[in-house]
């Protein structure tokens, strides 16, 4: 689910990368940096740059990975033995640098322990551990005249709010609006002084995700000049977001981005 128009990665292919550390950083996200060889064919952009992820099935002893690096990646994809196939994932960088590219993984793991195959490779990644990468752009790309910036998100688009304020200009204004599980999963990243960064949490973890963030959007008080909003996550929360700005707030469509992430009680595929 989406309105935007992403700014084109810059020559992509799909690269064979490795694990090259993992660690917890917070109660709900664990960080893998990965590097290799690889990743110097990586051409990093800033802002909420995203890419799809390969990661391996269980029993997996090496990966099978697409050739291809346009839409037609895709039709490869399918045409490999489901047994064969890569499980895909879309992360956003959370940060880059020669050498380690850091991707945070919000971790889930239910009463009986059990966890999604993302939540599970970042629980279990060691060094040395492959997975494949494709860059597929920065989905950040204002295109109307504004004033300032409005960031919205849950935990998963943690580091797309991340990766825009530490790419902004040092005078930018605005604000960023960011629900989480606990506070405990604050971090701290580059952000200019005039953008007011506002983290909400959830109580203990408990709730529907975005619904808090969605609430505290719509008792806010803001700017009233022309923005660009930007709101990524949970499906709920971000077609509820759109709705409230447009409908209560008067902001043109035209200026207002929005992608769902994921949606509240479906599992991705």
């Amino acid at each position: 689910m989406a309105n935007f128009k992403i700014r084109k990665p810059v020559d992509p292919h799909v690269l064979l990368l490795e694990v090259v550390t993992s660690e917890r950083v917070s109660a709900n996200v664990v960080r893998v940096t990965l590097g290799g060889e690889g990743l110097d064919r990586f051409t990093p952009l800033g802002f909420d740059q995203w890419f799809r992820l390969f990661l391996p099935r269980p029993g997996q002893d090496t990966l099978k990975l697409p050739t291809r690096t346009s839409g037609l990646w895709y039709a490869q994809y399918l045409a490999t033995a489901k047994p064969k196939r890569p499980i895909v994932r879309n992360y956003t960088v959370r940060a880059y640098r020669p050498g380690g590219l850091d991707v945070d993984f919000v971790v889930h793991v239910d009463a009986d322990g059990h966890s999604g195959p993302a939540s599970a490779f970042a629980l279990a990644a060691k060094p040395g551990d492959q997975v494949g990468l494709l860059d597929q752009g920065v989905g950040y790309h204002p295109r109307a005249e504004h004033d300032w910036t409005l960031l919205v998100a849950d935990e998963t688009g943690l580091p797309a709010v991340a990766g825009i304020c530490a790419s902004l200009p040092d005078d930018a204004q605005g604000v960023a609006i960011v629900e989480l599980p606990s506070l405990d999963d604050t971090q701290d990243f580059r952000v200019p002084d005039g953008v007011d960064l506002r983290w909400v949490a959830r109580d203990g973890g408990h709730g529907v995700p975005g619904k808090l963030a969605l609430e505290t959007l719509t008792a806010a008080e803001l700017p009233t000049s022309p923005v660009w909003a930007y709101l990524v996550g949970e499906s709920a929360l971000v077609t509820g977001g759109r709705r409230h700005l447009v409908q209560d707030r008067a902001v043109p469509k035209t200026n207002i981005d929005f992608i769902g992430y994921w949606r509240h009680g479906h599992a991705a595929m």
